[in-house]
């Protein structure tokens, strides 16, 4: 079994800042991407931000230059700077990765239980 908890949500005024936390534990032998997506209400979950083991990243137009991801390999550990945050940015926030949790096993995705974000005045 592999746990995700995420941490460091909150209510932020527009043009703030927030990092999120997230760490995987449990029968990890390797972890290939992690990820936070978000979901606002009545909407679809939607990527946010992916890195690979390798370091390479990608984010949506609609957080690049704003929304920063790294990743601690060691610690198993993955976090989102947050920058010029906006009240569209609003939603809960979960954390992906993608394990294989032996030599040899099919690799799974394990998602977080979420955070909540809310950018208001």
């Amino acid at each position: 079994q592999v746990q995700l908890v995420e941490s460091g949500g909150g209510l932020v005024q527009p043009g703030g800042s927030l990092r999120l936390s997230c760490a995987a534990s449990g029968s990890i032998f390797s972890i290939d991407a992690m990820g936070w997506y978000r979901q606002a209400p009545g909407q679809q979950r939607e990527l946010v931000a992916r890195i690979t083991n390798g370091g390479s990243t990608n984010y949506p137009d609609s957080v690049k230059g704003r929304f920063t991801i790294s990743r601690d390999n060691a610690k198993n550990t993955v976090n989102l700077q947050m920058n010029s945050l906006k009240p569209e940015d609003t939603a809960v926030y979960y954390c992906n990765a993608i394990v294989q949790a032996f030599p040899s096993a099919f690799r799974g995705s394990y998602w977080g239980q979420g955070t909540q974000v809310t950018v208001s005045s």
